[in-house]
């Protein structure tokens, strides 16, 4: 590669060093993160949002049993079976072990349902028939019409918990750094190396170089523009959009898989107090543009519901929808059918000695993904130090804890403190919860986003979807000190658009009244929805910049 630096002419505020940037917060540079930090090597990772804001922190949150690709991914199923197991024993905490269950209904294909069990045992995967009343035994919700059924080791993970106790154990082992809302714009390159990497910080403009010895990319569906901005082009990638539903209620304690091929909303995932519905796939051409649509979330719900009828009249609080990142295969067919394995690039061959790309993979396999990285990287800086992910628990950290359901309200209640007031009501998340996200959670900053600070806890995640939680949160962090100006009430606004992305395509029944009272609450009392508008500021508005106060 010739000598040259990045065409960026702007010169940046600060600069900073490590000897490894990840570029990408997913659970697969979280990963990296943890395990260059047991080899002893300092790493920064930085995201242009914040950590699981792609496909990790947008999917079912299925730890896979490896039993859906054992019909035409035999590769891919046994890396979710092996995975599978090390997570449940490192990361306990994080895994709820379920169980799942395959059912084939009336009208679907038999010799497929026949030939699971072969599949499953020829991948190693533990597989048992049980009988449709059985099944029916286990989850009362199941159709009338079920003709086959297998139980198999299907658990779920909270990928927000894991990737925050990654970040965590990193910077306690290293002194490793994350930076949220760092956007990569360039890179700044010597003969075969990178040298420094050029971000913004996406909500000040402030710029940012940092500098390293060794370079990963962990983009997920954006590693190609990674790669070009290196000079790399040959990272190519299909965008596969799927879109999912979370339930009111939690409607199942089993994974509940259709058994047969991959198809729209054939699996139901229980996580906490919800279930998430899903999945749709349609190829985009654009990342950036995956929205949910009616139109998707009627096909979710019709074929859901032929395996579970309740989904036809349950509640839905939002849709959602994020990219799978896959591997480009020989045909341009249906990508249900593409592997679901991962690439490591190391760019040698685009004269790079200091570059490298892992990406495609799934939430599952993120471990490995993270190993194989993470083994190429220290090999390129000399360190010896075997990979230890695979034997090492992952320590819990108070500041990461929140996340779990259910946890918010047990600790309120242990502490017995009468003075900590529930900020929100549907998750009985408490100021002291606030307290700490903000004082020391990964990814803490001097005014932490309400968005982020739902992230890392259960706010927002309700019934209400925040529309009275972000307002109590937002005045609290006023009160405290935290926000003094106008950027706090453009933070609640923010946060309020992000819910109602997810919650404009499920407008229906209790969910349409809720949206009416939300829109009561946020425009007509507080008069967000003109809020860009300097020339007709409301009172609440103006008091804050004035910085009056009642007497």
């Amino acid at each position: 590669m010739e000598p040259s630096t990045s065409r960026f002419s702007e010169p940046a505020h600060d600069t900073v060093e490590t000897d490894v940037l990840i570029v990408g917060g997913g659970m697969t540079g979280a990963g990296i993160m943890r395990d260059l930090a047991l080899r002893g090597i300092h790493s920064t990772l930085i995201d242009r949002r914040d950590l699981c804001a792609g496909a990790s922190g947008g999917n079912h949150g299925l730890l896979h049993s490896g039993a859906r690709y054992v019909s035409n991914d035999r590769e891919s199923a046994v890396q979710c079976r092996r995975e599978n197991v090390l997570l449940r024993r490192l990361a306990r905490r994080c895994i709820e072990p379920t169980g799942g269950l395959f059912v084939a209904i009336d009208g679907d294909d038999p010799d497929f349902a026949a030939a699971f069990p072969q599949w499953c045992s020829v991948a190693g995967i533990a597989c048992e028939l049980v009988t449709p009343d059985e099944a029916r035994r286990l989850e009362p919700h199941l159709s009338e019409r079920i003709i086959a059924a297998y139980r198999v080791d299907d658990a779920t993970v909270d990928p927000f918990r894991l990737a925050l106790q990654h970040v965590a154990h990193a910077g306690s082992l290293t002194g490793s750094s994350y930076r949220p809302h760092s956007d990569l714009i360039a890179f700044d390159h010597d003969n075969d190396q990178l040298t420094s990497a050029i971000c913004r910080d996406s909500r000040t403009g402030a710029l940012l170089r940092i500098r390293a010895r060794q370079f990963v990319n962990a983009g997920g569906a954006w590693a190609g523009r990674i790669a070009q901005l290196a000079g790399c082009p040959d990272v190519h990638l299909r965008y596969s959009k799927g879109t999912l539903l979370i339930s009111h209620d939690r409607l199942t304690n089993h994974v509940v898989n259709r058994l047969r091929p991959p198809a729209d909303g054939d699996i139901l995932v229980p996580g906490g107090t919800v279930s998430v519905l899903g999945t749709t796939s349609l190829r985009i051409d654009d990342p950036d543009l995956a929205v949910p649509t009616v139109a998707e979330v009627d096909r979710n719900i019709a074929e859901g519901a032929m395996m579970l009828p309740v989904l036809a009249t349950t509640r839905y609080l939002r849709a959602f929808s994020r990219v799978r990142p896959l591997l480009p295969a020989g045909d341009d067919g249906d990508d249900r059918h593409a592997v679901r394995g991962f690439a490591l690039y190391d760019h040698q061959g685009d004269g790079l000695t200091n570059f490298c790309t892992i990406t495609g993979g799934k939430l599952t396999t993120f471990r490995l993904m993270a190993q194989q990285a993470a083994d190429l990287v220290a090999a390129r800086l000399g360190n010896t130090t075997s990979g230890r992910t695979d034997t090492t628990p992952l320590p819990e950290d108070d500041s990461c804890r929140w996340t779990e359901p259910g946890a918010a309200p047990r600790y309120w209640h242990l502490a017995g403190n009468r003075d900590d007031m529930v900020l929100c009501e549907c998750e009985m998340v408490p100021q002291s919860a606030i307290d700490e996200i903000v004082r020391c959670a990964p990814g803490a900053e001097e005014e932490m986003t309400l968005e982020a600070i739902a992230l890392r806890s259960r706010a927002g995640k309700g019934p209400c979807q925040g529309s009275f939680c972000g307002i109590r949160i937002a005045s609290y962090l006023y009160d405290r000190g935290h926000y003094r100006d106008r950027t706090g009430l453009q933070h609640m606004r923010d946060f309020f658009n992000e819910r109602f992305k997810g919650m404009r395509t499920v407008i229906r029944g209790p969910q349409a009244a809720q949206m009416e009272l939300a829109e009561a609450l946020h425009c007509g009392v507080l008069g967000l929805d003109a809020l860009d508008d300097e020339d007709d500021r409301d009172p609440l508005t103006q008091r804050l910049e004035t910085g009056a106060t009642d007497d």
